[in-house]
């Protein structure tokens, strides 16, 4: 178990990395699906990884990566919805870190949508 001093340093550095209530729509908004199916499937280290990228490539005034709870696709987890500002969402489902810094490469920083990763190309039945 860690001490409390250790949670309170690791609280404050996640909040300075993920807003948790952020509600700015001028900028772009990165949800990941935090409830406890996507926490069981791997959802944690995908919203970590996103933060670190966003963080590490100054971008914070840019893109807000924040977690939301349920999104209702279980099968799918774990899930990561991209809002930008005047564009239709993009859901990308079964997440992993690797595919969560391929997102962040391709759609985050060079504007294009990886089809493979997302809904549309789930078989849904």
């Amino acid at each position: 178990m860690k001490t409390l001093e250790e949670l309170k340093a690791i609280r404050e550095r996640m909040q300075s990395q993920v807003s948790m209530r952020e509600e700015d729509h001028s900028r772009t908004r990165v949800l990941v699906g935090m409830a406890t199916c996507g926490i069981a499937s791997g959802a944690r280290p995908v919203l970590n990884k996103l933060a670190d990228l966003v963080q590490e490539n100054n971008m914070t005034d840019r893109i807000a990566v924040t977690q939301t709870g349920c999104i209702g696709l279980c099968q799918f987890e774990p899930i990561v919805e991209v809002l930008e500002p005047g564009k239709e969402k993009v859901t990308y489902i079964k997440m992993t870190p690797e595919k969560a810094e391929e997102v962040f490469k391709e759609h985050l920083v060079s504007g294009h949508v990886l089809q493979n990763y997302t809904l549309a190309s789930a078989d849904i039945k």
